[in-house]
């Protein structure tokens, strides 16, 4: 069997205060909580800016890995805490997380134990932490969203597929991620209106201007070419 693992690191997370930092960890790790519920995901924090998760269901990769991004895109911190350090707060602010789906076999998977060693992982992994800091600076500033297969046609598709993505995450404001978050959990915009304590047609105009159709068939494309 194949899995979409998932690998993500929080850009600029050196530089957010203590208090900021650890709210981070606690967010994530409600985030984790909130995925495994939803997609009976096995998922962890290391060292409280690294995140793994790895979805039961292959073709729930992209859907998580968007989740995960929309979430972390939604997480606002105070300017005013960053006075001397506005740039990275705004790396912070328009990138959030540097994530890569590694599909392939793995060796072992035992959630309970808390394994995960294959191909998939590693693929995942590389992607993310094979760069040194220079190359995350510019990897930052031009794509954020990485998918790494031992199939060359499933790369170029994906790459591709990725890039455009990205675009439309680094426009949406902290809002916007927010309602796209709730639409990839499955929650209707009744649903998110109510959560959110907005009207419906605020959701639905948020769910326009970021571009939801497209983010909803690259996700059901995904689904479609990594099924069971």
């Amino acid at each position: 069997m194949k899995y979409s693992v998932i690998s993500g690191d929080i850009i600029a997370s050196t530089e957010l205060t203590v208090a900021d930092k650890n709210e981070l960890s606690t967010l994530l790790l409600r985030l984790i909580e909130e995925l495994q519920g939803r997609f009976n995901c096995f998922g962890r924090l290391i060292k409280g800016d690294y995140i793994e998760c790895v979805p039961r269901n292959p073709h729930d990769g992209l859907r998580v890995a968007l989740a995960i991004k929309s979430f972390v895109k939604s997480i606002s911190f105070p300017d005013e805490n960053y006075v001397d350090q506005k740039n990275k707060l705004r790396l912070f602010k328009t990138y959030g997380i540097r994530l890569a789906i590694g599909y392939g076999p793995l060796r072992q998977f035992d959630p309970e134990a808390g394994v995960v060693d294959g191909e998939a992982i590693y693929l995942s992994g590389r992607a993310i932490s094979g760069m040194n800091t220079h190359d995350k600076e510019r990897v930052v500033i031009k794509n954020t969203l990485f998918f790494e297969s031992a199939t060359p046609s499933d790369n170029r598709l994906l790459d591709a597929l990725m890039a455009l993505l990205d675009v439309l995450f680094v426009k949406a404001t902290a809002r916007q991620s927010e309602v796209v978050y709730y639409k990839l959990m499955g929650f209707s915009e009744e649903e998110i209106s109510e959560k959110l304590g907005i009207n419906q047609s605020v959701v639905n105009q948020h769910s326009t201007s970021v571009g939801w159709n497209a983010i909803e068939n690259a996700v059901e494309l995904y689904s479609e070419l990594f099924a069971k």
